[in-house]
């Protein structure tokens, strides 16, 4: 069974307020943009995905940031989970990612989380995508029990719930 309804079409492009930013499914061609962001914002992000998905490394290289990239675009291609990035209008800079995937742990339907690079944090620009992702899940999502790791509850309590059941 499939954690999305077989014809489940995933939106292409979210605009968040204000006009100047939006989100969109990443793709490997976006690595220019991204190594950079992840890279420079490395030492925040690990204290938050570190203990739970290993990322992202310190030593993690262009060639590395390229292939993980081309692999959320098949998963995406796939509807198996989804990486949209945040990007300027002018998708010049990326700015951040929100990550929607299937439960890993018991309670929900679907498993949402999100960042913005080193410099954005506690911004208006964080603010507004703070604000945005529960609302676009909601409206655009077809979950009946979303979680948001970071946000509703922490990452060591994630980490503390039971597996679903049958994995």
């Amino acid at each position: 069974m499939s954690w999305l309804p077989d014809d489940f079409v995933h939106p292409v492009l979210v605009p968040l307020p204000g006009g100047g930013h939006h989100l969109r499914p990443i793709r490997e061609s976006d690595t220019p943009l991204d190594h950079p962001a992840v890279m420079g914002s490395r030492e925040r992000l690990w204290s938050v995905y570190g203990p739970a998905w290993g990322w992202p490394a310190a030593t993690m290289t262009y060639e590395a940031d390229q292939a993980d990239l081309l692999r959320h675009e098949k998963e995406i291609a796939a509807h198996r989970s989804f990486n949209y990035a945040l990007f300027d209008a002018a998708e010049t800079a990326l700015l951040g990612c929100v990550y929607i995937d299937p439960p890993e742990r018991a309670g929900a339907d679907g498993e949402i989380s999100w960042w913005v690079v080193d410099e954005l944090v506690g911004g208006k620009l964080e603010q507004d995508l703070d604000a945005l992702v529960p609302q676009w899940i909601a409206a655009d999502w077809p979950f009946e029990q979303p979680r948001f790791i970071g946000r509703e509850i922490s990452w060591p309590d994630w980490l503390a719930l039971p597996e679903p059941s049958g994995t």
